[in-house]
């Protein structure tokens, strides 16, 4: 298998080597960076993965990861010490995919990058392996081969949680999803209260990109007290 290759970057030269020794001893092909400037300068088509500290000087993760979503669907982990719910729904509304609070631990770490790497390449914008298979809803095509969204031919940039999310609700027309539903079948992790707000944020952002962000979507509809459901 080719090695994934996972672009880092923190301000602080001491996290950068922890990190550098946690990823290389995994096999991980590096590229590291000081600031968001440098992670904009560094990253390519051939990046599977970002990892961004979010208070760094000059440009911090969440405004880098802002621009990094207008050019790349690469999956986002934000690493910092900033955990309220508040700082949450901001990294994922500017894109972010997961959100590690420091200090984390090693193990959890290695984790967090596994799978989300391994997300991309099954359900993400890089498979290994496609059906061939076109979903269509509405005015909306989903092709699960190239894994591109398409909306009246236009394609849709979506983050690798977003395109999760939709081809989830693609593939169950008119099935009603709750929101632990979407949690535990996205994520694959167990769900908890506090999971309700990362769910809708990422609903937010996809319905926003598919041009209806009001609740009574057109498209992925909101059924009140129950979950959500595609039309």
């Amino acid at each position: 298998m080719e090695e994934k290759k996972i672009l880092f970057a923190d301000d602080d030269p001491e996290i950068r080597e922890v990190l550098r020794l946690l990823l290389s001893s995994e096999g991980y092909n590096l590229l590291e960076a000081a600031n968001g400037e440098e992670v904009l300068r560094l990253l390519d088509d051939t990046v599977d993965l970002v990892i961004l500290d979010v208070m760094m000087p000059g440009l911090g993760g969440f405004a880098a990861c802002a621009e990094i979503r207008r050019r790349s669907a690469v999956p986002v982990l934000f690493l910092t010490a900033k955990a309220q719910d508040s700082d949450k729904t901001l990294g994922f509304s500017v894109g972010g995919d997961d959100y590690l609070a420091k200090p984390f631990s090693y193990t959890e770490f290695i984790s967090r990058v596994k799978a989300m790497l391994r997300r991309y390449y099954v359900y993400g914008a890089k498979p290994q392996t496609g059906g061939g298979l076109i979903y269509c809803c509405g005015n909306i095509e989903i092709d699960p081969e190239q894994c591109l969204v398409r909306q009246n031919g236009r394609e849709v940039l979506l983050t690798d949680t977003e395109y999760r999310i939709l081809y989830l609700l693609a593939t169950h027309p008119k099935k009603i999803f709750s929101v632990q539903n979407i949690y535990e079948s996205v994520w694959g992790e167990p769900y908890f209260y506090s999971s309700n707000n990362t769910v809708m944020v990422h609903i937010r952002n996809i319905r926003r990109k598919l041009g209806d962000d009001s609740q009574n979507s057109k498209t992925i509809r909101t059924v009140w007290g129950k979950g959500y459901r595609i039309e």
